[in-house]
């Protein structure tokens, strides 16, 4: 029992007085490593999982867009009849409306053509010869650059040397849409001897530096650039939703005809090249300094806007007229940026007064 005694005495203090009672351990202060680490590495995991499934995607995005631009090649012919003449270096496709009357020239905006006009150009026929063509780059001229004011200042002279234009008696009007307002302003101030009037109908004619942003180059590039045009073209409701935005609600709906109107120039060979350096390049216009030596050219003109352009602030018409020496703006009410289709009629009847004042000042 003495013995049981002394073991059991001795085994709780070890022998050495310890009667086995410790005080707890202070907790440590050191971060858990082997709790942090596998989060770190789950996050580790998880993105070099999201970069793979990042790559995968853009590997089989890439692959889908050569695969789609490839099958949709093929490109369009323009349509059966059309007319064309060269003016200056540019194989130039053109119109021409009535047979008696003073001349009128038609210029269209970015992105349009000749058939811009199909509305206007019957009724200003009446009592003019229209003409229109369709400036480098866009309808179905050839496509040459540069898509500069220079170069389309450049092909519209020409035209008018083509059509036997600019001589006594044949002097025309130039009327300039959107971006063509500012190809007539140039061509007015280089030869307003064989001009008999300029009007600018929904445009100012100043660089604006308007155009896609430029960090667009750094994500819209091929393929990509390429497969989405195709795909936009595609569908009917982005040409409809477009052109309304534009045009607003007095402009007829595009049927079949109307939207191949659209679609097919962009369609036709050398159309998607010529747009991309078009994009690249901005709107084209001319500094305020050069449009305001209109002013000191004796020539009578015109501004004419629709009511609703939000291409444009509401003050620009006014400014426009102050800024070319013009009479003040002709507004057409409930008009928006396509003034020629909305609004044919008083587009129609502007042109008939700027024709009026034209010959009055030849008297």
């Amino acid at each position: 029992m003495t013995a049981d005694l002394r073991r059991a005495g001795a085994e709780p203090g070890n022998g050495d007085g310890d009667t086995g009672v410790h005080p707890a351990s202070p907790p440590s202060s050191r971060p858990a490593g082997p709790a942090r680490r596998p989060r770190r590495s789950r996050l580790r995991r998880w993105l070099r999982r999201a970069a793979l499934g990042c790559a995968v995607v853009l590997v089989v995005v890439t692959a889908a867009s050569f695969v789609y631009n490839a099958a949709t090649a093929g490109r369009a012919a323009p349509p059966r009849g059309l007319k064309y003449v060269q003016a200056a270096d540019v194989r130039t496709r053109y119109r021409t409306w009535g047979t008696a009357g003073p001349p009128v020239v038609l210029v269209h905006g970015a992105f349009e053509s000749v058939d811009t006009w199909s509305r206007l150009a019957p009724l200003l026929a009446r009592d003019h010869r229209v003409y229109a063509l369709d400036l480098t780059g866009d309808g179905y001229s050839e496509r040459h650059g540069p898509y500069t004011v220079d170069h389309f200042t450049r092909q519209l002279l020409g035209f008018l040397d083509a059509m036997h234009l600019g001589g006594p008696g044949e002097h025309p009007l130039l009327v300039g849409h959107s971006s063509g307002a500012a190809v007539v302003t140039e061509a007015a101030l280089r030869a307003p001897g064989r001009l008999g009037g300029v009007m600018l109908l929904d445009g100012d004619a100043l660089d604006t530096g308007a155009g896609p942003p430029p960090a667009l180059k750094y994500v819209l590039f091929d393929p990509y650039r390429t497969s989405l045009l195709r795909l936009g073209l595609g569908i009917d409701a982005v040409i409809r939703g477009i052109y309304d935005a534009q045009c607003g609600p007095a402009c007829p709906r595009l049927d079949a005809a109307g939207l191949d109107q659209w679609r097919r120039p962009l369609r036709v060979p050398g159309a998607e090249s010529a747009l991309w350096s078009m994009l690249a390049a901005g709107v084209p216009g001319l500094p305020a300094d050069r449009v305001a030596r209109l002013a000191g050219v004796r020539l009578p003109k015109s501004v004419v806007f629709g009511a609703e352009d939000d291409v444009f602030t509401r003050r620009t018409p006014q400014e426009t007229a102050r800024r070319i020496g013009a009479p003040p703006p002709t507004l057409i009410p409930g008009a928006r940026h396509l003034t020629m289709i909305s609004s044919p009629q008083a587009v129609a009847r502007a042109v008939d007064r700027l024709t009026a004042a034209s010959v009055a000042a030849t008297r």
